[in-house]
């Protein structure tokens, strides 16, 4: 990453640019320069043809001025010096005449998670349809049931580069793919689905492979055709055991939003000002690990030029600290973690999750379903409703089954989990030795940005939720 790829690439001049952002930002506290180029392409099989064939090429550069707490922001789409000029005269207003300091820049990092070269031709637009033909054929071919199929493949490669006005410059470039295959069965006038995905930052190849694309396939049938059994739900509070891996979608929602640094600044979050106390049961310890390599949520650096970093929000119970991007950790007076995520240069960092997970216990996952009475093991979720305020949830399980005496029995249809996160961490009681994270699927929204995240966690059990069902 030593060569720019913008200003080899385009008419820009360096100079002019650096002048320009250092004009736009004499007297702010703190902003940046944000450049970038993405390739992103997308194919979806359904219905035994193709139906979507896309590619596009976006690129621009976002203007950023930070005035204690206020933020001028303006961005094109056009690379230019003109732009960047118009863009640093529209930003002005935030400072209204007052002079701040400027923070000091990012700290360096010598760590490089992915290359340079864009992956994304290293398969034919011709070997990605096949490979979507190929999983439709086979999809349809396991079982006689099978009505439907729908098959996506999706990459995307970006390159960016932020410049910070002491001149500091800051290059990364960012791979990302996923794949993913629903499956609906049917017997008579019933019908369910199951599907299942997988991605991650890197190229095509590990998931195109025969092995792992059949895998996926064969999940996905095999949830479909275990919700043909299923039941309907209980309702009322009980027992809750929740698998391990993609299940960790609830804590990211219920939890971990309540710990980004923004909500906590404004005290608008049920964990603002309670570092050093106790906010879940003892064991629950809770991390955000941006630097693991490959995974959906991992980054060289954040949007703002951060190195990321692996942070211990909550450890055995105890709250150890929130998510910063820049802006707030200034305000808060406590250091970045590298969390300043965004959607596009067309928006506004703001303090995101990467790869947020529970840490694994000691119990094995077949003695913690032993020791409930009469309760729901959920293995899956679909969506969701939260409120980041109080933690407040609702999710919806793809696939979960009713448990009594220790024993798993009937597979269990409209399943919603109610509750709210923060009690829910207090009332877990086992936590098992079968950490995982999720395949690689996760997006996360906020302030209506979306941006790739990686979740996790092993089997834990809940003593106390809600559960939404047909009355027992």
């Amino acid at each position: 990453m030593s060569e720019s790829f913008f200003f080899s690439r385009t008419d820009l001049d360096r100079n002019q640019a650096q002048g320009v952002l250092d004009n736009a930002l004499n007297g702010a506290d703190d902003g940046e320069l944000y450049f970038e180029y993405a390739q992103s392409e997308a194919f979806v099989f359904d219905d035994n043809r193709l139906k979507i064939a896309s590619f596009n090429i976006d690129q621009g550069f976002g203007l950023r001025a930070v005035c204690g707490e206020s933020t001028g922001f303006a961005h094109a789409s056009e690379l230019s010096v003109d732009a960047l000029k118009r863009a640093g005269s529209a930003i002005q207003a935030v400072k209204s005449g007052r002079g701040g300091v400027m923070a000091a820049g990012p700290g360096r990092t010598n760590a490089k998670l992915y290359p340079d070269e864009n992956p994304l031709g290293d398969m034919t637009f011709e070997a990605k349809t096949k490979l979507l033909a190929d999983i439709n054929d086979y999809a349809r071919g396991k079982d006689d049931r099978v009505r439907q199929v729908s098959a996506s493949l999706s990459g995307e490669w970006s390159a960016v580069e932020i410049l910070r006005p002491d001149g500091a410059v800051v290059r990364d470039f960012r791979p990302l793919v996923r794949l993913n295959v629903s499956v609906t069965a049917g017997e008579d006038d019933r019908q369910e689905t199951g599907s299942y995905g997988g991605g991650g930052r890197e190229g095509y190849a590990r998931f195109v492979s025969p092995d792992a694309w059949q895998g996926q396939v064969d999940e996905a049938l095999r949830q479909a055709l275990i919700n043909l059994e299923a039941e309907a739900a209980p309702a009322g509070e009980m027992e809750v055991v929740l698998g391990p891996g993609w299940t960790g979608i609830l804590l990211h929602e219920a939890v971990g939003h309540g710990l980004e640094g923004d909500f906590n600044r404004k005290k608008t979050s049920t964990f603002a000002g309670r570092i050093g106390e106790r906010v879940a049961a003892p064991g629950v310890t809770v991390i955000d690990d941006g630097t693991l390599p490959g995974r959906r949520g991992s980054l060289t650096v954040d949007d703002e030029g951060t190195p990321t970093s692996r942070t211990t929000l909550i450890e055995d119970g105890i709250l150890k600290g929130y998510l910063q991007d820049r802006l707030n950790a200034r305000l808060m007076g406590v250091a970045p973690t590298g969390n300043g995520r965004r959607e596009s240069f067309a928006c506004q960092p703001m303090p995101r999750m990467t790869n947020t997970f529970m840490l694994g216990g000691e119990h094995d996952p077949q003695e913690i379903l032993a020791s409930v009475k009469d309760g729901i093991y959920a293995v899956n979720f679909s969506g969701g409703q939260v409120d980041i305020t109080s933690g407040k949830f609702v999710f919806n399980c793809t696939e979960a089954y009713r448990v009594r005496n220790g024993k798993v029995g009937a597979p269990l249809k409209n399943v919603a989990l109610i509750g709210d996160g923060p009690t829910a961490l207090t009332k877990v009681s086992m936590i098992g030795n079968d950490f995982a994270l999720d395949p690689g699927i996760g997006v996360c929204g906020k302030g209506g940005q979306g941006v790739p995240v990686g979740v996790g966690q092993p089997t834990i059990k809940i003593d106390g939720l809600t559960v939404g069902g047909a009355a027992a």
